[in-house]
């Protein structure tokens, strides 16, 4: 069990429990899995160099291999066929999840230049927060000297929580530093 897993169970789900009063210990929000993708658009279309780079990067990134996304319909406006590749993502659960969670909040969003928390915006309405990141190179795993061309990234973090202010309690409690 990992450093935040760990955390979770025993300091953050007796905390919701008494601060929502469920009936059943199944109606505690969790996090369900956490997706990173990076969308490159038509620079990988033209440069397979780029792709490599960005599948590289973010397996390292995730500890996990990347999957090429693909279009999935042609855009003449954007020179972009069907079947182009257009970006590159990854899924985490269980473990790999916790444990990019933990270097998430704790290292990398305390790298970004004059850092003073993330919005609260990214909520859907049912609990799932998504987070854009400018630069890909406050992870530790990049080495800013040798990446060619930053990237951004979406990270999404999917909860069993039903509405946005369970999952914004529930991620205040892990430690996500949101703006006050």
């Amino acid at each position: 069990m990992t450093r935040l897993e760990t955390i979770y169970r025993e300091k953050v789900v007796p905390v919701l429990q008494k601060e929502f009063t469920y009936g059943t210990p199944m109606q505690i929000p969790g996090i369900v899995k956490v997706s990173l993708n990076i969308g490159l658009g038509g620079a990988a279309s033209q440069n397979n160099k780029v792709m490599e780079e960005a599948v590289n990067e973010l397996s390292a990134i995730a500890g996990q291999k990347a999957v090429i996304t693909r279009a999935k319909k042609s855009i003449a406006a954007f020179k972009l066929r069907q079947g182009m590749p257009i970006g590159v993502r990854v899924t985490l659960r269980r473990d790999r999840m916790w444990d990019f969670l933990d270097k998430l909040m704790n290292f990398a969003l305390p790298r970004v230049r004059d850092f003073r928390g993330i919005p609260d915006k990214g909520f859907d309405g049912r609990g799932n927060f998504t987070l854009g990141i400018k630069e890909h190179a406050i992870f530790p795993e990049m080495e800013a000297d040798r990446i060619e061309n930053p990237k951004g990234m979406n990270i999404t973090i999917v909860t069993t929580a039903t509405t946005d202010k369970e999952g914004k309690f529930l991620l205040e409690q892990l430690g996500m530093p949101f703006r006050k």
